[in-house]
């Protein structure tokens, strides 16, 4: 294919994983009042860790019901169409994903389609699990927060800060998951050896604290030390992964030999010279150039 029919199709799978989030989000705005399957609708699985707040520490102007606060008009529009693209982006996510895999595996030879696609695949997983835990813990994050004031304050809850601390919530929990996958992508291609790794555990330890302590939007100890012991876990999982391949690598190094050669001994080369064919010789003859 040319540069401009690279880019031709470059368009198209764009616009169809465009038109896959336009439609999941169209799927999401319609989701967020209706229960479809007996599953909750979208907004009350927002509202669900806001609502899971005692209702002496959250205001509650009608009896029986959790509400938010609108403080702005079309405030209620604006954050419902920002939570169901989100929520058709993830329902939609094979389709999109597809289309981004589909460009670029024609590039790749058949080790490095089978590589990469197991690093989408775990990737995915990854994201989800970070972000389901995340969902599980900000009830407990939010308690924790809404008790500091002593009696004194009752939590109300802007639409807008809500919103956008759940999903900052779900976004970190999400991406921080991924680091131990990066730990063993770079353990693969020789940046970070298992010796490194056991070398640096007690200061990458600490360094996970620190991210999780900086990370975290809420600021409470509970999400903090969640996703931190989460991370340490997920990272002593790496590093075992990493042991066993190098492991490996160090087993097939000595059935071949390689750390036995002398890097000052000359390589086995066949310093014979070939027999020139004759010029009837059909096949064809290349030179050291070609």
């Amino acid at each position: 294919m040319t540069l401009m029919e690279h880019l031709y199709e470059l368009r198209t799978r764009l616009f169809v994983a465009l038109c896959a989030v336009a439609v999941g989000g169209i799927v999401g705005f319609i989701w967020w009042g209706v229960a479809p399957f007996g599953l909750p609708s979208l907004g009350d699985l927002l509202t669900g860790p806001y609502c899971a707040l005692p209702t002496t520490l959250r205001l509650s102007p009608n009896p029986g019901r959790c509400q938010l606060l609108q403080t702005a008009p079309f405030e209620v529009f604006t954050l419902r169409m920002q939570v169901s693209l989100a929520a058709g982006a993830i329902l939609t996510a094979p389709i999109w994903i597809y289309q981004i895999w589909a460009f670029i595996t024609p590039g790749l030879y058949a080790n490095e389609r089978k590589f990469a696609l197991s690093f989408v695949g775990t990737a995915s997983v990854l994201f989800a699990a970070g972000a389901v835990l995340a969902y599980y813990v900000v009830p407990t994050g939010l308690l924790f927060l809404a008790n500091l004031g002593g009696g004194q304050f009752i939590t109300a809850l802007t639409g807008e800060a809500y919103v956008s601390f759940l999903l900052t919530m779900l976004m970190v929990f999400g991406l921080t998951f991924e680091l131990p996958l990066l730990v063993v992508m770079l353990n693969r291609v020789g940046v970070l050896p298992y010796a490194k790794l056991k070398r640096w555990q007690r200061g990458i330890l600490f360094g996970l604290f620190v991210l999780a302590a900086v990370a975290t939007p809420g600021n409470d100890p509970i999400s903090m030390l969640a996703l931190a012991f989460a991370l340490i876990v997920l990272f002593e999982a790496a590093v075992l992964i990493a042991r066993a391949h190098d492991r490996a690598v160090a087993r097939r190094r000595a059935e071949q030999g390689w750390d036995d050669l002398d890097p000052d001994e000359p390589a086995p080369l066949d310093h014979h010279v070939e027999a020139v064919r004759a010029s009837d010789d059909p096949a064809p003859r290349y030179d050291d150039a070609t």
